[in-house]
């Protein structure tokens, strides 16, 4: 996959320097991490696509541990979680990053993880810790919002829009592009945004009064960001004519880092009425080859030196409560103070059954 794909770099994910070793090949054979037994001096991290992490927060991992990461990427969120489903009690590797709180429950009852409770556990947020049994740890927080294209509207002398209600104006018809729900984490935290405005007596009504209006949806974050939004580096590239996408609220800091010479304001901006909380988890993979190894590697991402690395490699939230966060992120991205959210039991409970209904009403 080319490198403006990649949700971290958007134009230039190259030039961050990452260092990670040989992922499996096409056939879909093993990584080494997850084949060289318990004294394996390699672990290996399953993840999406979009996980970014700095050359010499690598290089400080090993130097304090002994072992090197081998970084398996496997497409979005869903996706790669799928993988990891049927792989579970053989997985792939010995770590699993990027299973989120609208997921969650999914890998819990198919009992992917081994239970640990990371070392400096008690420095993240309460709030993200909903793992009572320690399966999982919380690395990352992100708000899953509409981006807008500052460009277009100014041009267009339209107000862009601020709220879910907005969206279904006939002023944004045709404008908005957004992930599958099915297999896109974003468009299930943007589907679960508008559950939790909407209600769920009134959801429905709102995605068939959207689907009128004109969304477009596709597979996934790159392609919806990269190829569909006139806003992003790679959207001017390929041309793309849609104002209006489903990303975070931390996508602006990225135009800004990523463009040559750096602009004095974001070209693009978010619409804070339409966000979604969402919490991105690790965990030690039962069945795991490198135990020992994997349990550093959780202990390491929650520490400050991985969770500083993090804004600008990942554009997400620590959950460290003490790290600090960039000036560019903290300039350029949005803060949301109190996103709409779903209790994670609400969304166990009904999850399958509100995406086959937005199935049904969107993709038919």
């Amino acid at each position: 996959m080319n490198t403006t794909t990649k949700y971290a770099a958007t134009a230039l994910a190259a030039a961050l320097g990452v260092t990670v070793l040989a992922g499996c090949g096409d056939d879909g054979s093993t990584g080494s991490g997850a084949s060289k037994g318990t004294g394996s001096k390699t672990v290996t991290l399953v993840s999406h696509d979009s996980f970014n992490v700095s050359d010499k927060v690598l290089k400080a991992f090993t130097k304090e541990t002994g072992y090197k990461v081998e970084i398996l990427k496997s497409g979005d969120a869903g996706a790669a979680l799928n993988q990891e489903i049927l792989t579970k009690g053989s997985p792939r590797g010995d770590v699993f990053f990027g299973v989120d709180n609208t997921l969650l429950s999914r890998a819990l009852d198919n009992g992917l993880f081994t239970a640990y409770e990371a070392k400096g556990l008690d420095t993240v947020a309460a709030d993200t810790q909903t793992d009572g049994k320690k399966r999982v740890t919380p690395v990352d927080t992100g708000d899953i919002c509409v981006n807008y294209d500052k460009k277009y509207f100014t041009d267009k002398n339209l107000a862009p829009p601020k709220t879910f209600d907005d969206l279904l104006k006939p002023a944004y018809k045709n404008l908005l592009v957004t992930e599958n729900a099915a297999g896109s984490s974003p468009g299930l935290g943007f589907l679960l945004g508008t559950i939790a405005a909407q209600g769920e007596d009134g959801y429905e009504a709102y995605w068939k009064k959207l689907k009128a209006n004109g969304v477009k949806v596709v597979d996934g974050w790159e392609q919806a960001y990269n190829e569909e939004f006139s806003g992003s580096a790679g959207g001017k590239k390929a041309n793309a004519d849609r104002p209006l996408v489903v990303s975070y609220a931390s996508s602006p800091p990225v135009e800004v880092l990523y463009a040559d010479p750096q602009p004095k304001e974001a070209p693009t901006g978010v619409a804070t009425g339409t966000c979604f909380r969402q919490t991105e988890y690790a965990g030690l993979l039962t069945g795991a080859k490198n135990e020992a190894g994997g349990k550093a590697l959780l202990d390491f991402m929650i520490s400050k030196t991985f969770q500083e690395d993090m804004p600008l490699n990942m554009f997400v939230n620590p959950v460290v409560e003490d790290a600090t966060l960039p000036e560019l992120f903290t300039k350029f991205g949005e803060k949301i103070d109190t996103p709409p959210t779903v209790a994670p039991e609400k969304i166990t409970a009904n999850r399958e059954q509100w995406i086959q209904s937005w199935q049904s009403l969107v993709l038919k």
